[in-house]
């Protein structure tokens, strides 16, 4: 593969999106409603794709909301969730007319209020429950237990539904849930919605039947180990496993926030070799990217297919390497003890499934340059 740009860079293949979002509309009813998880890919050449396809947005930042609207998303579609929200991006949601406040505490619904209230308008806000499902996934991507940070104690619902009942400055529209991402198995999504109808039991039992909107979050995963075998997530037993298990009432619509699966599998990270160093124990094959491209192997210890784009072509022997990057940290590790074609200085590689949480959480550690990104 000849290729004259400017390594590391990222890709994003136009054609798997579309056929993503396509599977994506195909699954779904029309009770079934999408916000793309901003966090996951923010690059606009991605968000235009995914505003076409008609989905909304969820956000976590004021900086989300507001690259969510620059890109020409409809404001009545993004919903706004995250702990820790500041009064100037409360204000620019606000302003901005978003669909819903994913509320996450009794001090932040508090605090929306009286800046509601400060506006001159009524936000609209749902509650994020956490309802002690088990994702089965890794511990620092598992949000939907008691111990974690996010949300409120299933305990503390109904009185907080009633206190949002009694401000003048929010209106309760619905329930809020997230267990985790990259979940690959259906069954805890169809815990979750176990636990909702039963939480929902329990609200119309207290007179309480204002609930419009059920959010399940996201967290469906995709397969990193097998992306050409797999490029599409499976959509349709996600939705499936939703409606035959969410109860939902005639007057409520579900909603749900998906982000890796919507684009984790249309983007690579393309790099450059730099060097082949033969150790005494292992051979290393340093690359022109590292953690600061891709961090995602460092915090997580996540793996990314490794595809020698050079050699592929001329159909070299295999060897087995420690793939590195140049960063001064010894956790600048792609992969460890990884077979890959015969490996030369000069080759291009491809680190697969980056299109979610890769250029997103670039940074610019040892005054290295960020990325640039192409749409093909």
């Amino acid at each position: 593969m000849n290729d004259e740009r400017r390594t590391p860079y990222y890709i994003y293949n136009s054609k798997i999106l579309q056929r993503t979002l396509c599977a994506i509309n195909a699954a779904r009813d029309e009770r079934q409603h999408v916000h793309y998880a901003i966090k996951a890919n923010a690059n606009p050449l991605v968000l235009e794709h995914i505003r076409q396809a008609g989905l909304g947005v969820d956000c976590v930042s004021g900086g989300e909301v507001q690259r969510a609207i620059e890109v020409g998303f409809d404001p009545a579609k993004i919903v706004f969730a995250g702990i820790g929200k500041a009064d100037w991006e409360i204000r620019l949601a606000l302003k901005a007319g978003i669909g819903c406040f994913n509320v996450e505490s009794m001090p932040e619904l508090e605090v929306i209020n009286e800046l509601a209230l400060e506006a001159g308008v009524v936000a609209r806000v749902a509650l994020r429950i956490n309802p002690n499902v088990d994702a089965h996934t890794h511990a620092k991507i598992t949000t939907g237990l008691n111990e974690n940070k996010f949300g409120l104690a299933m305990e503390d619902m109904q009185p907080a539904i009633r206190r949002a009942s009694e401000l003048r400055g929010v209106e309760y529209v619905g329930l809020h849930f997230h267990i985790g991402s990259q979940i690959t198995e259906f069954e805890p999504f169809r815990l979750l919605a176990e636990r909702i109808n039963e939480l929902q039991d329990e609200l119309e039992q207290a007179g309480i039947t204002t609930t419009r909107t059920i959010n399940v979050g996201g967290g469906l995963g995709i397969d990193y180990e097998h992306p050409d075998d797999c490029p599409v997530p499976d959509f349709e037993s996600y939705f499936r496993t939703f409606r035959e298990a969410l109860q939902l009432r005639p007057h409520q619509e579900m909603h749900c926030e998906l982000g890796r699966a919507v684009v984790a599998q249309c983007g690579c990270l393309i790099s450059r070799v730099l060097y082949v160093k033969e150790g005494h124990q292992k051979k290393f094959v340093i690359c022109d990217a590292g953690m600061t491209d891709l961090v995602r192997p460092a915090m997580y210890g996540s793996y990314h297919q490794c595809d020698n784009l050079t050699a592929q072509q001329d159909q070299r022997t295999t060897d087995t390497y420690d793939v590195v990057g140049p960063i001064c940290e010894s956790s600048d590790v792609f992969l460890k003890g990884y077979q890959m074609p015969t490996t030369r200085r000069g080759d291009l590689l491809a680190f697969r499934s980056a299109g979610a949480y890769g250029e997103i959480m670039a940074s610019q550690y040892n005054c290295r340059s960020l990325p640039a990104s192409y749409m093909e």
